[in-house]
This record gives structure tokens, C-alpha cells and sequence, in this order.
């Protein structure tokens, strides 16, 4: 069995050749928010360039950096250079970038977004450091802190950033020094409760039984939410090395890592990733000598939204339809096939390495007094700059919004945070520290991790009904406040989208949504109508226009409102007039153009394309 100490040298030596890049070097972000982008395209016009002109270069494909609106991402190092960025990459762009790089021996610096790491005496251009950008900046980068660098299919890439160095440290500690490491440093469950994890570890490490499992929970459910993809496709060893400190710490003997089968790439770098650890014996009996014996199979899920809530993904493994059950027992004394169980999701497994690697004292210092370290986000919607961030807990939501994510286009309205059972918050919010007791204190929660932005082309009653509607649509049915109460809460919105509303019914939203959320089982049915009643407490107004006036303020809800062209500012481009799909504009070029209400239908397409602000959405008259 290969030793881990001289692999480590070995690996450290390949990665500061590719460091060095005494050939040409070329990155490509294949992750998913990349591929999706181009990349894959971007990386065969290269080989092509390559081809063609009879040039060298070695190619080296990466995950997620973070930035996504960025997407397709490319870097080039050239001998004697840092590596440089560059976004937004077509297949043509990347042609001349890397033929004039490979014949010049000097890699662009027009339109480059900045050097990645300027390492030693490397010439830079003058261009600014990459994590210098405005989205990157005030970010800590401790989970994501090998994304975007590593090829996550390289095992000797993890090893050369000293991974698999936290397993180390904490197998020469008992489980019990390992577990009070966690303690001290911290860390609370990323998965949304923010329960203690070293609490957690200690209930199943002092449960009976001799066979336990860890559960690492890959289900990531909430739209708009990617943070556990993207650090699983970046950098999947990190998850597996967490798994395995946590296993060692409860006792655990067999783990299972439950991830929905949407993530193909994510599940195919994973099972490239245990290969590897078994080739190298980081699995199975015995484990780098010291006795511990541990495996780690991998369940795909079919996307159940309620699989997120532990006992109902335990049934879900076990075979049997995904429901949660009542507790206690709690898993840790009874969990998965009735043994003691520790479920956690991606992000806290993978943080425990760098606890185990650089002490708990270290990571103890970012974050605020009772939630440490860093948390990673999905920030998504009318946000300029999107993607994948890590930052320390504690930051508001302003910094994230408007310092990271470059703020709104139009003005802001409102984000949420927690995905769907989150809560929608105001600008009267946005100086509210990110951490698990301040979002709750404003009716909001941490969840997973996903921010949405959204400004005043967005209608909360709209993004209410959408969250409640696949809330209710994800129920698993088993109790009756969920089942029926969900239904309930979305006819209801139904009819106040659609201008059928009653009077009372903005009483009975409230009302019902306080039975579901203090009768339901389980977290999906209390937390369900946390979009109602966080957008009714922040807009109010907004949902008594809908009922009272029939008339969506956002111009959003079709039925409540009617485009109509305002003459002091129509200048007669006819911009509208070429995008309308069913010709409901009228009017000659640098005159005054007419919407004919009739046969619009509200599709918005007149509205995004007009630069004058001319068309806007008034009461249906």
C-alpha cells in the first residue's frame, strides 16, 4: 500500500512543476455553472488553436472560482507569467487569446480580469490580483479555498495543498480530543438549524451500538441554491477527508453520501474521488495503519425537496418513501437501519479539515461569538455579480449584496434568504448581520445558503406564491397541516395573483400560515409559510393592491395590471414595435407609439427592450 507521506512529495513536486509552468498551461472552469456557460466549447476551440498552428500546451480543467456571471472562465500561464484570467469567453476570443499567448510567449492583458496568484518574481502586466476583484475581495476563502485551482480529478492535486493533512492530525488525537477540536472551534451545522456539530458527534459517539453510520447530506433542494455542487465538483476530496475525521470521531464504520442524481458531475467526480482513496488506502480496513476501518458508498436521490429533512432521507435510503417521522429518538441514538446516526450536510463536513489541519483556535476567530467561521452562498436573482461566495459570518446583508454582488440594476426591493422556507426581507434589513440568531430574530433563516436579490420589477405576492407552490408540491403528505394547510395557502394566493381575491383574505393567509407552521412534523411544514408572512409583514401595501385595487404595482401578475406607453417619454425608436410578439404595438418611426391592451399579452418583452422608460404598468382600466 502506497505510503501517504511519500505520495505527498511526490504530489508537491508535480504541482509546483505545473506552478512553475515551464510549458504553456492553459485552465478551463468545468464546472457545471461553466459548462452550462460554454466552457466545454471554449476548451475544443483551444485544441483546435492548438492543432492548427502546431503549438504546445498543457491543458488543465478546474472547478467553479466563484464568479458565474463570469462564466466561461479561462486562464493562461505562460513561462516566466502568472497566471492570468480572462471572463466571459467565446469559442473565437479564446482562439486569439491563446494563439497570440503560444507565439508571443506573453499572455494578453486586454480584457483580462486579473492574475490568479502572482507567484515569486512572475511578470504580471501590471494587471491587479484576480481575488483583488470587487466580488472576491472581502471573501474568506477556507471551504472554496482549493476551487478554481485544482483539477478536482487529480488526487495529487488535493495532496499538494496538504490535503488529507487534517485526517492526519486527527488520527493521532482520540475521538474525544477530535471532537472537542470541533467544539472549540465552533462550527455549527451548515445545513440551515445551526445545531452545535460537536454536540451532535457526542450524543452518537456515547449511544450504544457497535455499528453506527455517518450520513453526509448532498440533497440540495432549495431553487436557486448550488453551493454543495459547486465545492463538491471543485473539490470533492475535502468533502471525503471531512467524512472521514467525522467518522472517526463518532465511531462510525460505514458512511453514505446521499446526493440527487441531477448532480451527474458532481456524483462522477465523487466516484472518481473514492477510487482514488481506496487505491491509496484512505478506505476499507485499517486505514493508513491505525486501525480505523471505515467505507463510503454513495446513494443518488430522485430529488425529493422533503429528503432534505433527515429521518425522511433515511427512509429514502432504507427503501421505503421519503417521510420524516416523529422524534425522539433522535438519530444519533437511532437513526438510518435503527443504529446511531450522524447526518451532516456538505459544507460542515468539508470545513473539518482545515479545523483539523490549522487548529480550532484558528478557525475561532472568523465569524461572531456564537456563529464562528464562514459560511458559502448561492447569491442569485437581480444581483449584477452571481456566483458562488464565501464569507465570515456576521457580514450584513448589505456587503453582500452591494459590495459583493455589485447591487441591483433597478433599485432594490428585497432578498431571501434561506430558499424557500426562508423569510423575504426589506432594505430595512439590510443592515442585519448574517449569522443563525440575527436572520432569525428578523423572521428569516441562515438555510443552506442561498440569497435571491430582487428589485422593484419583482412582485413579492409573485415570489410568495412561487416558493409556497413548490413547497406544496414537494409535501410528503404525512401530516395534515402541510397536506391540506399548503393547498390551502396557495389557492389563496392564487386568487389574490389573479384579482379573484375576498376581502378576508389576507386574515386567513395569516391565520392558516401560524396553524401550519406550529402544527406540521416536520422543518418543511413549519418553516412553509415563511415567505407569506415575512413579504406580508415587509409589503403589506403590495398585497392589499393585488385585493383591494386589483393591481399588481410590480406589473407582473397578468391579470392585474395593462402596459400602456407614456407620451412624454415615447421618442418613436419602434425598439417595442420589433419585439412584440403579437403585434399589439402601432405607430411610425419617431412618433407616438400605441399598445393595444386587447390583444397584449404581457409578456414584458416591450418593457425590457424600451432605453426611455416609456412603458410602464398601470391599473387595468
Amino acid at each position: 500500500m502506497p505510503d501517504l507521506a511519500s505520495l505527498k512529495t511526490a504530489a508537491l513536486e508535480e504541482w509546483q512543476l505545473l506552478q512553475n509552468n515551464t510549458q504553456p498551461v492553459i485552465y478551463f472552469g468545468m464546472a457545471s455553472c461553466g459548462r452550462a456557460a460554454g466552457a466545454v466549447e471554449i476548451r475544443r476551440a483551444v485544441e483546435d488553436t492548438l492543432d492548427e498552428n502546431f503549438l504546445i500546451a498543457r491543458l488543465v480543467d478546474v472547478g467553479c472560482i466563484g464568479p458565474c456571471y463570469l462564466e466561461p472562465i479561462m486562464d493562461i500561464a505562460m513561462p516566466g507569467w502568472a497566471r492570468v484570467s480572462y471572463g466571459q469567453m467565446t469559442p473565437a476570443k479564446a482562439k486569439k487569446l491563446v494563439a497570440a499567448a503560444l507565439k508571443t510567449g506573453i499572455p494578453p492583458v486586454e480584457d483580462a480580469l486579473g492574475v490568479v496568484e502572482p507567484i515569486d518574481n512572475r511578470q504580471t502586466g501590471d494587471l491587479p490580483r484576480l481575488f483583488d476583484h470587487p466580488m472576491l475581495k472581502q471573501q474568506t476563502r477556507i471551504v472554496l479555498r482549493n476551487c478554481g485551482l485544482i483539477d478536482p480529478e487529480q488526487f495529487g492535486h488535493y495532496l499538494a495543498r496538504d490535503g488529507y493533512t487534517g485526517l492526519q492530525n486527527a488520527l493521532k488525537m482520540s475521538p474525544e480530543e477530535v471532537i472537542e477540536q470541533v467544539r472549540q472551534s465552533g462550527l455549527r451545522g451548515r445545513g440551515g438549524s445551526g445545531f452545535p456539530t460537536a454536540r451532535k458527534w457526542e450524543l452518537c459517539r456515547s449511544a450504544q451500538g457497535d455499528d453506527k453510520y455517518l450520513v453526509c447530506n448532498a440533497d440540495e433542494g432549495d431553487p436557486g441554491a448550488f453551493m454543495n455542487r459547486s465545492l463538491i465538483e471543485g473539490d470533492p476530496h475535502a468533502l471525503l477527508e471531512g467524512m472521514l475525521i467525522a467518522a472517526y470521531a463518532i465511531g462510525a464504520n460505514r458512511g453514505l453520501i446521499y446526493i440527487r442524481a441531477e448532480y451527474p458531475l458532481a456524483v462522477t467526480r465523487l466516484r472518481n474521488a473514492l477510487q482514488q482513496m481506496r487505491e491509496n488506502g484512505l478506505l476499507g480496513k485499517n486505514i493508513l495503519g491505525t486501525g480505523f476501518n471505515f467505507e463510503i458508498k454513495i446513494k443518488e436521490g430522485a430529488g425529493a425537496f422533503v429528503c432534505g429533512e433527515e429521518t425522511a432521507l433515511f427512509a429514502s435510503i432504507e427503501g421505503k418513501r421519503g417521510m420524516p417521522r416523529s422524534r425522539p429518538p433522535f438519530p444519533a441514538v437511532r437513526g438510518l437501519y435503527g443504529k446511531p446516526t450522524v447526518n451532516n450536510n456538505v459544507e460542515t463536513l468539508s470545513t473539518l479539515p482545515n479545523i483539523l489541519r490549522m487548529g480550532a483556535v484558528w478557525y475561532s476567530q472568523f465569524g461572531t461569538t456564537t456563529s464562528k467561521g464562514t459560511k458559502t452562498f448561492s447569491l442569485v436573482g437581480k444581483v449584477r455579480r452571481t456566483g458562488l461566495i464565501e464569507v465570515p459570518l456576521g457580514m450584513t446583508l448589505r456587503q453582500i449584496i452591494f459590495e459583493i454582488g455589485g447591487g441591483t440594476e433597478k433599485p432594490f426591493k428585497a432578498v431571501q434568504t434561506g430558499g424557500p422556507s426562508g423569510g423575504c426581507l426589506s432594505s430595512e434589513h439590510l443592515d442585519t448581520p448574517v449569522d443563525y440568531e440575527a436572520l432569525k430574530a428578523v423572521g428569516s433563516i441562515m438555510g443552506s445558503g442561498g440569497l435571491i436579490v430582487m428589485d422593484t420589477d419583482t412582485c413579492v405576492v409573485d415570489i410568495a406564491h412561487y416558493f409556497l407552490e413548490f413547497i406544496q408540491k414537494e409535501s410528503c403528505g404525512k401530516c395534515a397541516p402541510c397536506r391540506i394547510g399548503t393547498r390551502h395557502l396557495v389557492e389563496i394566493l392564487d386568487r389574490i395573483t389573479t384579482g379573484n381575491a375576498e376581502p378576508d383574505d389576507l386574515e386567513t393567509l395569516e391565520r392558516l400560515s401560524v396553524t401550519i407552521s406550529q402544527g406540521s412534523l416536520c422543518g418543511l411544514g413549519q418553516t412553509a409559510p415563511n415567505p407569506i408572512m415575512t413579504s406580508l409583514r415587509a409589503f403589506r401595501e403590495e398585497y392589499e393592491a393585488h385585493v383591494h385595487d386589483h393591481y399588481c404595482p410590480a406589473g407582473v401578475c397578468k391579470d392585474l395590471f395593462q402596459y400602456v406607453i407614456d407620451p412624454a417619454n415615447c421618442t418613436g425608436c419602434q425598439a417595442c414595435v420589433r419585439v412584440c410578439p403579437v403585434d399589439a404595438i402601432h405607430g411610425e418611426l419617431r412618433q407616438l407609439h400605441v399598445i393595444d391592451s386587447s390583444i397584449c399579452v404581457r409578456c414584458r418583452a416591450c418593457y425590457e427592450a424600451c432605453r426611455f422608460n416609456a412603458i410602464e404598468g398601470r391599473p387595468i382600466s
